[in-house]
């Protein structure tokens, strides 16, 4: 009995071990296959934060599908929500991407924020549109956006850039410009018809006088 069970012992030992030797080389080849540099990284969430008393919610710049970017040259949406939680009401003046974008619209040119009042600009259709992209953007970075208020100040927040798939599959990336509207040929002006005219249809023929 005791040779029989110091036998059991000893092979229980033998397959712990060959088991500690097998797990680093099916984890290696795990690794090798699912690595983290080979699977989709989802950027980070929507940026947050607030300046006297003016709260920026859910920032984000919507970029390319995923795989591709956005061009330099072209443009690119901006969704966020605003609360003012202070005791007067306020108002964004404009908005600023340095390094990122020439310029940045708002719809409206600027945006009243009540006191106690959400507004939000979180789409589908963009109501912040960053013009003229000094370089592309890829989904996963992020970039500096400065938002000013009127009484609040200015706050810089790294505002990330969402690939339009997944969750911002249904947002809208800027309109593309409209072609230029087509003149309209002037119109020549008419000779106004006669009374005669008026009445038959038809120009009266005038008597030639004999001679």
């Amino acid at each position: 009995m005791i040779r029989s069970s110091f036998g059991r012992t000893a092979a229980r030992r033998t397959l712990i071990g060959a088991l500690a030797l097998l797990l680093p080389a099916i984890a290696g080849c795990e690794a090798g296959l699912n690595a983290p540099t080979l699977q989709f990284h989802q950027p980070s969430g929507p940026a947050y934060a607030s300046v006297n008393g003016i709260s920026i919610d859910n920032a984000f710049v919507l970029g390319a599908p995923s795989g591709s970017s956005v061009p330099s040259g072209s443009s690119a949406s901006m969704f966020l929500s605003l609360f003012n939680a202070g005791t007067s009401s306020d108002e964004l003046v404009s908005v600023s991407a340095p390094g990122t974008a020439a310029s940045v619209k708002v719809t409206g040119g600027t945006v009243s924020l009540p006191v106690n009042s959400l507004v939000s600009l979180s789409g589908p259709q963009p109501s912040v549109v960053l013009s003229d992209l000094t370089k592309p953007l890829t989904g996963g970075e992020s970039i500096p956006v400065t938002l000013h208020f009127q009484h609040a100040g200015s706050v810089t927040l790294k505002v990330p850039v969402q690939p339009q798939s997944y969750d911002y599959a249904t947002f809208s990336p800027p309109p593309s410009p409209g072609a230029s509207p087509t003149a309209t040929p002037a119109k020549v002006p008419q000779p106004h018809p006669s009374t005669a005219e008026q009445q038959t249809g038809a120009a009266t023929p005038t008597a030639t006088p004999t001679p």
